[in-house]
């Protein structure tokens, strides 16, 4: 499983820059660049609810990927060693990226 990052802190997952979902996904089935690709599993952490995130922080995660040009997507799954998720801002998943994402050449 990838190491994962992720600066997502508004999502309900991120723990200290850690996903405590364990698992997640990136879209981007027909991505070229990583700005193409998203973190679907990113759920908003609202307003008024409590500050923790729903779970401990993992500093693995298993990745299904829809990126099936980076180069590496095996399968539909990450085998990078080490994933960065970004979106310090977003609100929705379409503001995050997989900024790991290559393209295969």
């Amino acid at each position: 499983m990838p190491a994962l990052v992720c600066s997502a802190q508004n999502c309900v997952y991120n723990n200290a820059m850690y996903c405590s979902r364990g698992d997640i996904e990136i879209g981007g089935q027909d991505a070229k660049v990583c700005q193409d690709t998203c973190c679907q599993s990113f759920e908003e952490r609202k307003r008024d609810s409590a500050k923790s995130s729903m779970g401990s922080p993992s500093f693995h995660a298993d990745i299904k990927c829809e990126a099936v040009h980076c180069k590496y997507n095996e399968n539909c799954a990450c085998h990078a060693e080490h994933v960065d998720v970004s979106g310090a801002a977003a609100c929705c998943c379409d503001e995050t990226e997989c900024v790991t994402f290559d393209e295969e050449r």
